[in-house]
């Protein structure tokens, strides 16, 4: 038996060997899962005489053990398993219930394996365990109809469990991996020295060496796929949710900062010289300056708190948001002085950067903040970016669970999926009294994959090394006959090399080996002949063609067709964003619309990221597409960031020129039909829409005699970093698809 795996990426479908430390961790699972089921097993069958007690022992570490991919240290595993502990209790008195009649069963079966698999939202630990809970069902559900036999059950499903945690705790457990936490203050202490670096050029030796390809480096650290999965911040709850954004808002930090070291800048900090006539310019960066330097005091206090645990002030953020508006009126007046002290358009193109440097460093300190206190507070603005700081934790899990409860998610994909196998194996089983049929529902859960072709190479591997193993499990009962100390003697090695040699050599080698497991187990409980490895094939057998059916007629193509359905809706909903985050910035202050609403996009946003997560685990993803679907997912987040903070500080406080109006509003057209265009893109058309010509500049901010406001700086920013993401996106597929 095999736990299941997510398919790797490449065209080859064979997994590629493990890494030393990776191998070292197979092995000490084994030794830990081994030891664990065998310390429940023996004395349950031979000093209390209680087959049912011994047979879920010997299940409940292989279940939570090898089934389930619990990831982190063995003290977090330890504490899922225990925390599992009472589910799985529950599981096998439903299912034990449920036994009496096939069509009970069944049910049972179809509610239990959706709930659990759907599970999967709540993050990966949940993902983890809910292969071994329905594997407890599982067992309980089949026949003989025994409720008198409940008691034992239960009593051997709690000591196998555990056994199974002490061993994660005691015997060669993992070791604690770096923290989130840590990750994100180291993160935000590199920005910090950059920040502060760039806010005094002259003394940067001095403050750090961090160079443009570090930072950004830095910032790739912090993507999910690149941290353990017992660490990423993937949960509902309020917590999970502020230290994810605040990662993402510290990841665009150090991307700024990066771009910014890139640039040759001015000595901002440079003081004028005595007598000389003011250089606008200059007054401009050392304005710039300051504001750095408050950036770099933020993210240096934040990374403390993070690292201490100590809660942050809300007066942080407060300074901040003066600072910045503070800085915001400041540019408004040189800007609108007289043309002498105008200061010059790269000085305020700098400017711009140095806001959004301070916007992304103010949502970092909120995010920590919320995060750090985890209790529910005030409204925070802007409420669209912090909607969760001020809501119920179960209406938190409501939101993330009904978000998922479409045909669009793959999450909800994966649940009806794998319900619609075992329910149907359970059925199966039933409707022709397989003996040992829990082994049907066995190869179904643990040969599914995501998709059809991934099912197959599982399910050919599997079939041969089932027989491989039927055919010694048959060679060993017919020469061993009736001698269980034989079979008491071979189950623990062999249990070891399924555990240690499956994971490392392929499904194939793993399939043989667990059936030399059963085999010797189920000798133990009862008299059995060769034919009970015959048994095993057929069961097997069974499975493994009702989960290829299930992975040929729900969603065989996997993540890869809804990925391209979510990023093309993901676009939609952003492009009319775009156009009217535009018209807010130029009403007039007093009549200003409200912002955009981001619900919807907010909501693609979700969906499209769990189907990109989903697709990199698949075979071929990489060959298959051309399009660069992380792209599409960074220029979404860069929409929904200017929707929220442009209106919040770049509400103009005089009229916007005409002649600017007009560009800013045909700038933001073009570039919403462009995200239209990219979206069909996304969604497979062939032939691209008519791609109207760009202007030939996106700003009027070159025309020296009539200065652009601060707010048409900003908007010229944020529109041609669009721009050319889109760009980006769309010729990275070749002409012709």
């Amino acid at each position: 038996m095999t736990r299941p795996a997510t398919d790797r990426p490449g065209r080859k479908r064979h997994r590629p060997a493990p890494a030393g430390p990776e191998r070292t961790k197979i092995v000490h699972r084994a030794v830990r899962v081994t030891t664990a089921a065998c310390a429940g097993f023996y004395p349950f069958v031979y000093a209390l005489d209680r087959p049912a007690a011994s047979l879920y022992a010997l299940f409940g570490p292989v279940a939570l053990g090898i089934l389930s991919p619990i990831p982190g240290s063995g003290r977090q595993r330890a504490a899922v398993i225990l925390r599992a502990l009472p589910v799985g209790l529950v599981l096998v008195a439903l299912g034990t219930a449920l036994a009496v009649h096939t069509w009970t069963a069944v049910l049972g079966m179809l509610v239990v394996a959706f709930v659990l698999t759907f599970a999967s939202v709540a993050g990966p630990r949940a993902a983890g365990a809910a292969p071994g809970l329905q594997l407890f069902y599982i067992l309980a559900c089949f026949p003989p109809y025994a409720p008198q036999a409940l008691g034992g059950r239960l009593i051997g499903l709690t000591v196998g469990v555990l056994l199974l945690a002490a061993c994660e705790v005691f015997l060669l457990p993992e070791p604690p991996t770096v923290s989130y936490r840590t990750r994100l203050a180291g993160a935000l202490a590199v920005a910090g020295r950059a920040a502060e670096a760039a806010a005094a050029p002259g003394r940067a030796a001095e403050v750090t060496a961090d160079s443009p390809e570090r930072l950004r480096a830095t910032g790739r650290r912090l993507r999910m796929s690149r941290l353990p999965p017992a660490e990423r911040p993937a949960g509902a709850g309020r917590v999970d949710r502020a230290l994810a954004q605040a990662g993402t808002a510290a990841r665009r930090l150090l991307d700024q900062l990066a771009r910014a070291g890139q640039t040759p800048a001015p000595r901002m900090g440079a003081p004028q010289q005595s007598g000389a006539a003011a250089d606008p310019g200059a007054a401009a960066d050392a304005a710039s300056a300051e504001l750095l330097g408050l950036v770099a005091e933020l993210c240096a206090g934040t990374a403390t708190a993070l690292r201490s645990g100590a809660p942050l002030l809300v007066s942080g953020a407060k300074a901040m948001d003066q600072a910045i508006r503070g800085f915001q009126a400041l540019r408004l007046e040189q800007a609108t002085g007289p043309p002498g002290a105008v200061p010059p358009v790269p000085a305020l193109r700098r400017q711009a950067a140095v806001l959004a440097m301070a916007e992304s460093a103010r949502i970092v300190q909120t995010a920590v903040r919320v995060g750090l206190d985890g209790r529910r507070t005030e409204p925070i603005p802007p409420r669209a970016l912090f909607w969760y700081a001020d809501v119920s934790t179960p209406y938190l899990w409501w939101r993330r669970f009904t978000g998922h409860m479409t045909l669009r998610s793959v999450q909800f994909q994966n649940a009806v999926r794998i319900a619609l196998g075992l329910g149907a194996a359970r059925l199966v089983a039933g409707s022709l009294d397989l003996t040992h049929g829990f082994w049907v529902l066995l190869a179904v859960l643990t040969l599914g994959r995501t998709t059809a072709g991934a099912t197959w190479s599982a399910v050919r591997s599997a079939l041969i090394g089932t027989l491989v193993g039927a055919v010694a499990a048959g060679a060993l009962l017919l020469v061993v006959g009736r001698h269980t100390e034989a079979y008491a003697a071979v189950l623990a090695p062999v249990m070891f090399a399924a555990f240690a040699l499956g994971p490392l050599l392929g499904i194939a080698w793993a399939q043989a080996f667990f059936t030399l497991v059963v085999s010797a187990a189920f000798a133990q409980l009862a008299p059995a002949s060769w034919q009970l490895a015959e048994i095993r094939m057929v069961d097997v057998f069974t499975g493994s063609v009702i989960g290829l059916l299930c992975g040929l007629l729900a969603w065989p193509a996997g993540a890869r067709r809804e990925v391209r359905r979510t990023m093309a809706g993901l676009l939609h909903s952003c492009a009319p964003l775009i156009p009217r985050t535009v018209e807010v910035l130029l009403a007039p202050q007093a009549a200003a619309e409200p912002t955009p609403s981001t619900d919807r996009a907010l909501h693609r946003l979700r969906l499209a990221e769990a189907a990109y997560v989903q697709l990199q685990s698949e075979p071929g993803e990489r060959s298959d597409t051309p399009m660069d679907w992380q792209a599409v997912l960074i220029m979404a987040n860069h929409v929904l960031l200017g929707v929220q903070w442009l209106p919040r500080f770049d509400l103009p406080a005089v009229p916007v020129p005409a002649d600017a109006a007009a560009w800013a509003r045909t700038a933001a057209d073009r570039i919403a039909l462009a995200a239209d265009r990219v979206a069909a893109l996304c969604d497979g058309e062939q032939a691209r829409p008519e791609q109207p010509a760009h202007p030939e500049r996106l700003s009027p901010a070159a025309d020296p005699e009539s200065p652009p406001l601060p707010m048409l700086i900003d908007l010229e920013h944020w529109l041609r970093s669009l721009s050319a993401q889109l760009d980006r996106i769309e010729h990275s597929v070749p002409p012709g698809r």
